[in-house]
């Protein structure tokens, strides 16, 4: 046997140790892992220990806005969700985010390449015509694969999120946009009410000054809270027009509805209590979600960054079946198989790497502080949206008796006027009164209103289910 035959032990061996570098590799690269950070899930301690309020609602994420019991707004806001443009955006998105997830998720599996190429040999004598399969398969070890994952989980949750603050977002504006369509139809209706009430006023004063009961300063006040009045009018009118246009747009269409342009009831809700402590509702808020994926994000950031700084492992393989098509064309096609590992290893690159892996830990750390800034602006939003909703509740209560009161006086003028032991023009100041009672218990209706489109708003609605490491896995 000639010596330079290697012998069966010294193979065994060499086999050997090569078994143990490979799994001496595996094992550091599973121990690089980039853990995530522990996020902070405590509320101030106000908050903590806030009770809910005795009998309340449990508060409706997904329908809110039956609680108006207006079929109008119901058929809008289904249709908006289905027209709006902006969910439609929403929507592909997240289909473009599931679908770089699909590959994010397969980056390291083995892959197959078929290849059709002309090669030239060293010596230039030959040309060939190359036809075959590749191979490549990275391991995506010290943390590689976990940190890719993480990203692309990140952006799928976050596209995931925007779609259902999308939809949030959308069924507010609309309810929002008609509550100020009805409310602004209600003040046009009073207006008229009004205007006619103040014409009256004048015609008074006119027949006042005329019998010498009144004077001219008298009929001047009358005459200019009229006209004032009458631009007065103006605004509601506008607001009726604009309303209009807008939910054409949230509507995604340029066409007015002309089932707004009928007068009807402006919407009114029944009487509300939230029973669940609003810190319990934060985890629906949209900004709170996408916080935590940019955390996620950052970490599996930092994570390939890390991985960086370790070699990359693999195995490759060719078949490849080669024509000689200039030169020495007697050569036989040959298809010749070749497989082996993969490996690049780092050396020295100026400190690049390490710069990286610097800038992600600190964008890490910043996307912590902004998880912790978000909880502390959504407490306050919700916070505020409470109180404004308790107020308005309080207001409607405090202007419908007034509103009632302001009845009764107009109904006792009437009657005073109709059995001679008063004149028109008390039962004209009683009117106004009571149309300008109306105007604000219209005006209190509408901001009570939109306090509960906003604090549904602060809710943030329902979330979807999101993915998670243990569910992919």
């Amino acid at each position: 046997m000639s010596e330079s035959v290697a012998k069966p032990g010294a193979v065994a061996r060499a086999c050997m140790r090569a078994c143990a570098l490979a799994v001496a590799l595996a094992s550091a690269a599973c121990a690089v892992q980039t853990p995530l950070p522990e996020l902070p899930r405590d509320v101030p301690t106000a908050w903590r220990d806030q009770a809910a309020m005795p009998g309340g609602l449990q508060p409706d994420l997904e329908n809110w806005w039956r609680a108006f019991n207006d079929a109008t707004l119901d058929a809008l806001i289904g249709r908006a969700l289905d027209s709006n443009l902006n969910i439609q955006i929403a929507a592909e998105r997240l289909k473009a985010a599931r679908a770089l997830q699909h590959r994010a998720s397969r980056e390291f599996w083995p892959n197959l390449n078929f290849r059709i190429y002309e090669e030239t040999a060293p010596n230039a004598r030959v040309g060939y015509l190359e036809v075959g399969f590749d191979s490549t398969w990275e391991f995506g070890f010290f943390g590689r694969a976990q940190a890719s994952e993480r990203v692309a989980m990140a952006d799928l949750n976050s596209a995931a999120i925007d779609d259902a603050a999308a939809r949030v977002t959308v069924s507010a504006e609309v309810a929002k946009t008609y509550v100020e369509l009805r409310a602004a139809q209600a003040r046009v209706t009073q207006f008229g009410k009004l205007a006619t009430l103040r014409r009256q006023q004048v015609e008074l004063a006119q027949t006042r000054l005329r019998t010498r009961l009144g004077s001219q300063l008298e009929l001047d006040r009358a005459q200019a809270e009229w006209q004032q009045t009458l631009g007065e009018a103006d605004e509601p009118r506008q607001m009726m027009v604009a309303s209009t246009q807008a939910l054409g747009v949230l509507l995604g269409t340029n066409a007015a509805d002309p089932a707004l342009e009928a007068v009807a009831l402006q919407p009114a809700l029944p009487s509300i209590a939230i029973g669940t402590s609003p810190a319990d509702l934060l985890r629906t808020r949209p900004e709170i979600r996408r916080a935590e994926q940019n955390v996620l994000k950052a970490a599996g950031e930092l994570g390939i960054a890390r991985a960086d700084l370790y070699p990359k492992l693999g195995i490759t393989g060719t078949l490849i079946s080669s024509t000689a098509l200039t030169g020495d064309l007697d050569r036989p096609n040959r298809a010749v198989p070749l497989a082996g590992p993969s490996l690049s290893i780092p050396i020295f690159d100026w400190g690049m790497r390490r710069d990286v892996v610097n800038a992600r830990e600190a964008a890490l750390n910043a996307a912590v502080l902004a998880y912790r800034e978000a909880v502390l602006e959504s407490v306050a939003e919700v916070q505020t949206a409470l109180a404004q909703f308790a107020a308005k509740t309080q207001a409607v209560t405090r202007v419908g008796v007034s509103t009632q009161a302001s009845e009764r006086s107009a109904r006792a003028a009437q009657t005073l006027q109709r059995i001679g032991l008063g004149d028109g023009v008390d039962n004209a100041n009683a009117g106004i009164a009571l149309v300008q009672s109306q105007l604000q218990a219209s005006n209190v209706l509408r901001e009570r209103a939109l306090a509960y489109i906003a604090l549904y708003k602060s809710f943030g609605g329902a979330m979807p289910p999101l993915e998670t490491e243990a569910a992919t896995k």
